[in-house]
């Protein structure tokens, strides 16, 4: 009996101790922002937890941290390394390492866990790695760049030049051979880890064994490889065996080597492929070994006897040998390799999230267009490539060619994607044939097939190879999803979708504008779009990469260039493709952004010297504080085409940007400590604004310049309409809205600002009007004429791009505006989050969520006739102001049953018609009482 009371009193110690645990979780670990990373070369990584608890109002009061070189360490609660002890703070990311010094190439294991403001201590978190890169270049050891042949220097062109006309005849021109390469080798001893890091430009793929290293695309991703040159890290130690293995890898163009054949935005050539890799291997009884690339390696050309990033790929699996990448294969017409010169670009790991392939779509009908040609169509608009099945006889070729839309014959239509853009595949004959591409991508929803019917058509014309499968796979930047919404109205959620899929088809290595005939880096979408897209993915890393492209691109003089990497400069048409203000102004924006999104400072002090840099250039071509250069306004609505500016004036744009800039230098000062530079900056603003107004602004019609959308927003938008003034210019520009029957005509720098002085000056019914319809240029008149994404131009013209990032800026407004989800002045990386929905006269409910460095912020509305309810989940570890609409008796329910669970909300008074109330984190439902 005194035993079984003993039993009973352990558990229920243990199922106490356990319940206080449940009630504190930590639910994810992060390095530098990722799981798991690879390639991290910080010295002192930052290191961040997302934490969960049932009860509100909870926030951290204490961590602890380990860190291991093994896991059995940490299964020991052993941190030989670093231990941090119980550390008092409430810091739960970007918590910077501090103990011992860290190694290339090594692998080392964390947990943490913490104590919150209630008493409260969780278990230990799961334990998590980060796998070091390689911090010198020695660390490379005897690795050499090789290749298949090294190209003439003479022929070098670098940077590119237009694909077409007199610029770029005679250059580039013949084709550059797609290598393969292998290397065979023993490994004696049992083998306890390995890791490959490898770089192959344009783009590689490499194989352990016969089988694929990681699940990546086109890597490494894009840069000037005159600076930079990017290298991946993976841990391959399930790929090697004890006794014979083989490495195989095949290298690609990218836009390394893009000659003038088909389709070309560009031709550029840095050098023929190339690539360099060590493999680092531990054995248990703590030997290593070592097996880089040098003159030892074999090459061949491979099956890949085209492959342009503009133009497609052909594949003859004719030349295709079984086996060349596994051990014993005998490579009796394979060639020595050529030790080859290397990029002078430094090599740099590549932290950037990978390009996978994210989807698969099924052909939702198949048409046939005559004896030879079918069309597939996938029903989505999106970046990627094709998956091929076919079976057939040996030499017959089929091609395949991705479009966007469709002439009105029925044949693919490429005058806005450029072309021509297609894939050959050679058969080699027999049992069915699997393909697909492997260094290009493009934007389609159709694919034309000529040379090939369906499986089980009644082929008329002949002996023609059957497609038994044909797939499209939609490949994207990785970088977690970190948003969702959805609304009452069918309108915004189809065009919530137009846009996102612009935004994941343009998300790739860089930031692009189109995934067909540009795939370049134009900045000025990246803070413009900024908010849209942050709502939606995690993009810290990604904007990481930007900045030092832009590092990278910026010229002595201090120019950022409007597109990064700069592989093309089109001052050959017209300067202000090169510089202009509303692009490179990014180089000082996305700092700031990256700053208020993801709380680290770090970003904007190592691009200090590159915004001051910029600052002077604008500084030098200014004059009385004004601008006059650029695009300004690109692709608004006016009598003319879309393309430059029709409604604003450059000056007006530029010289409103020149203050944005210098607004911004003078914040991030602050946060800096850099008092003198903020003072400067500080002034400067000033007296930009005293300039802009005395030219732009007419005083007594509180009216700026031509009166446009963007000549009105952008003032309202930044601050600059002279104090007093903000309402009755706000007036204005409704009224003159009204005016034009609620059309947009804001082009891809001035809906932005549109978007954002609405919002902010609470017009969203205005703004809901606008975007409400299908009858004049917008989302819903693109959605009408069949787009599925985001198109260049507002009236979804075919002759331009149709899944374009710029112009998708309502995003911003789904989830700041309808959602309400913001984050006060003062705060980053949302510590103090704002509820502030904008409610719609026709849109019942809304729900909007985003995943913010501290977890799960969710704002979920709905109301009726006489009452408003008001669904809200704040992260642990934050606080929040909760603007309530309408006025009347409120309701607040904790949204908990825990025990203990004390009300952790307070009622603060009202503003406007906005009744406020301040709470800490947990889930909390406000219902409002109102008449009707």
């Amino acid at each position: 009996m005194k035993r079984l009371i003993l039993i009973l009193l352990i558990f229920s110690i243990f199922y106490s101790c356990s319940k206080e645990h449940a009630k504190l979780k930590v639910a994810a670990i992060l390095c530098n922002k990722v799981e798991h990373p690879t390639g991290i070369e910080s010295k002192h990584p930052v290191l961040s937890w997302v934490v969960e608890s049932q009860l509100n109002g909870a926030s951290q009061s204490a961590y602890q941290i380990l860190v291991a070189d093994s896991r059995e360490q940490l299964d020991n609660n052993a941190g030989n390394l670093w231990d941090s002890g119980k550390q008092q703070s409430n810091q739960s990311i970007n918590v910077s390492y501090a103990g011992e010094q860290l190694k290339s190439a090594k692998k080392y294991y964390w947990k943490v866990k913490v104590w919150d403001n209630h008493g409260n201590e969780s278990n230990w978190s799961e334990i998590a790695s980060w796998q070091m890169g390689l911090l010198s270049d020695s660390d490379w050891e005897n690795a050499q760049w090789i290749g298949f042949e090294e190209m003439d220097s003479s022929k070098r062109v670098v940077e590119g030049v237009t694909g077409y006309g007199s610029l770029s005849k005679n250059k580039v021109e013949e084709r550059a051979v797609v290598p393969l390469f292998r290397k065979g080798f023993d490994l004696t001893n049992e083998i306890e880890s390995a890791t490959l890091f490898i770089s192959g430009l344009g783009q590689y793929e490499a194989s352990i064994n016969g089988d694929k290293v990681g699940n990546d695309f086109l890597t490494p991703g894009w840069s000037h490889y005159d600076e930079t040159v990017l290298y991946n890290t993976y841990d391959v130690s399930s790929q090697l065996n004890q006794g014979g293995n083989a490495i195989g890898v095949i290298v690609g163009n990218g836009f390394l080597y893009n000659n003038r054949e088909r389709y070309r935005k560009l031709v550029i050539a840095y050098g023929f492929p190339k690539m360099i890799c060590k493999l680092l291997i531990n054995y248990t009884n703590g030997e290593t070994q070592t097996i880089v690339s040098d003159k030892s390696w074999l090459t061949k050309p491979s099956a890949i006897t085209f492959s342009s990033i503009y133009g497609g790929e052909d594949y003859d699996a004719r030349l295709a040998e079984n086996g060349w990448n596994l051990a014993g294969f005998d490579a009796v017409d394979w060639k020595p390799v050529q030790v080859v010169k290397a990029p002078s670009g430094k090599l740099t790991a590549d932290n950037n999230h990978p390009i996978r392939i994210m989807e698969t779509f099924d052909p939702i009908a198949v048409s046939q267009i005559n004896d030879s040609v079918w069309i597939y169509d996938f029903g989505q608009n999106a970046s990627g490539i094709v998956s091929l099945k076919i079976k057939g006889e040996k030499g017959q070729q089929v091609q395949l060619w991705s479009g966007e839309v469709l002439k009105e014959d029925g044949f693919i239509d490429q005058r806005g994607s450029g072309s021509p853009y297609f894939y050959a595949y050679t058969l080699k004959g027999g049992d069915a044939e699997s393909w697909q591409p492997r260094f290009t991508y493009y934007g389609f929803r159709y694919v034309q097939v000529t040379g090939a019917s369906p499986e089980n058509d009644e082929n008329e014309a002949g002996n023609l190879p059957e497609i038994i499968e044909l797939k499209s796979l939609h490949t994207r930047n990785s970088m977690p999803q970190t948003g969702q919404f959805e609304c009452s109205n069918e309108l915004m959620n189809q065009t919530f979708d137009l846009i996102n899929w612009a935004i994941k088809s343009n998300s790739q290595s860089v930031s692009t504008d189109c995934p067909t005939r540009e795939k370049l880096g134009w900045i000025e979408q990246t803070y413009l779009m900024g908010e849209s897209v942050h709502f939606n993915f995690n993009i810290y890393h990604l904007y990481k990469s930007l900045i030092r492209n832009m590092k990278d691109a910026q010229t002595e003089a201090g120019l950022v260039p409007n597109i990064v990497p700069e592989y093309v400069n089109f001052d050959y048409y017209d300067t202000d493709f090169s510089d202009s203000p509303s692009w490179g102004v990014a180089s000082v924006v996305v700092p700031w952004k990256i700053y208020k999104w993801y709380a680290d400072p770090s970003v904007m002090k190592d691009a200090w010297p590159m915004m001051e840099d910029y600052m002077s250039y604008l500084e030098s071509k200014s004059s009385d504080y004004t601008l006059s250069h650029g695009l300004g306004d690109w692709y608004d609505i006016g009598s003319n085409p879309p393309g430059f500016a029709q409604l604003t004036p450059v000056s007006l744009v530029a010289t409103a940007t020149y203050f944005y800039a210098a607004r911004q230098m003078a914040q991030m000062a602050e946060v800096l400590n850099k008092n003198e530079e903020a003072k400067k900056y500080h002034s400067l603003a000033e007296k930009i604004k005293e300039a802009f107004n005395q030219r732009f602004y007419k005083a007594k019609k509180k009216l700026y310049s031509t009166g446009s959308q963007t000549a009105m927003a952008m003032p309202l938008s930044l601050g600059m309409v002279p104090a007093g003034d903000e309402q009755q210019v706000l007036q204005n520009l409704i009224d003159s809205i009204h005016s034009n029957n609620n059309e947009i005509t804001a082009g891809d720098i001035g809906f932005h600002y549109l978007v954002d002085a609405l919002t902010k000056y609470g017009a969203s019914e205005l703004l809901f009007e606008m975007n409400n319809r299908d009858d004049v240029p917008g989302y819903g008149y693109q959605l009408e004429k069949g787009a599925t994404s985001l198109t260049e131009s507002w009236m979804s013209l075919p002759s331009k791009s149709m899944n374009h990032l710029m112009l998708g800026h309502l995003m911003e407004w789904f989830y700041k505006g309808l959602g309400g989800i913001q984050q006060n002045d003062q705060s980053v990386g949302y510590k103090h989050v704002v509820i502030y929905p904008e409610i719609v006269e026709d849109i019942d409910f809304v729900k909007a969520l985003y995943e913010s460095p501290y977890g799960t912020i969710q704002s979920d509305w709905k109301k009726k006739a006489d009452q408003f309810i008001l669904n809200v989940e704040i992260p642990f570890n934050t606080t929040a102001k909760i603007y309530l609409p309408f006025n009347g008796e409120v309701k607040v329910n904790n949204g908990s049953d825990v025990a203990g669970n004390e009300p952790t909300y307070k009622y603060l008074g009202e503003e406007g018609d906005r009744m406020i109330y301040e709470t800490g984190s947990g889930v909390y439902k406000f219902t409002v009482q109102h008449g009707k």
